[in-house]
């Protein structure tokens, strides 16, 4: 398990293919794998195909003016996923983020990383930025913490694509109309 910086806020994650550290990452974030919404971060738009159905023209042109960026994509799975990712899913959220950490993870890798924001505790701020804070309170949780200096405070804008209709599930960072 480790913890990165990204392009909005800092995330968790493993690979993908780690059914133990998946399980010890929903855990740790108290929720249930078979119910959660994970997404996994890949390296660029070519390792998209191999883990979702046919894009339509359309939601391609705008992945493809979108990412990297601050964009995830809710996209129909396909067979590749590991099936603790979409055990009752026929989705899985993708995301290319614009920084260059995440991204050298996964290619060093091989393997897309599954990805959730950290949150913090405090009712003001909602996704913990500095990354001496997030060492202190997870060094003892996950393998590795990399500091990439402070982060955002505003998450990615997740689109669901996996529909007749382009939906946005929650406003982030990235703007819907920037990549119409």
């Amino acid at each position: 398990m480790i913890i990165y910086p990204t392009d909005t806020v800092y995330g968790m994650g493993c690979d993908i293919h780690n059914q133990k550290a998946v399980e010890r990452i929903a855990q740790l974030k108290g929720i249930n794998p078979k119910k959660h919404h994970f997404s996994f971060i890949c390296y660029d738009l070519s390792n998209i195909a191999d883990y979702t159905r046919a894009l339509s023209t359309p939601v391609f042109k705008m992945m493809k003016k979108g990412l990297p960026g601050p964009y995830t994509f809710i996209l129909e799975a396909n067979n590749q996923v590991p099936k603790l990712l979409n055990s009752k899913k026929k989705t899985v959220g993708i995301r290319v983020p614009d920084h260059s950490i995440p991204r050298l993870l996964v290619k060093e890798l091989g393997a897309p990383i599954l990805t959730t924001s950290i949150h913090d505790e405090d009712e003001v701020i909602e996704y913990s930025t500095d990354p001496e804070l997030i060492y202190e309170k997870y060094q003892n949780l996950v393998d590795v913490v990399i500091d990439g200096g402070y982060g955002k405070n505003v998450a990615s804008t997740i689109i669901d694509c996996s529909g007749s209709e382009i939906e946005v599930l929650r406003q982030g960072l990235g703007t819907l109309e920037d990549i119409l």
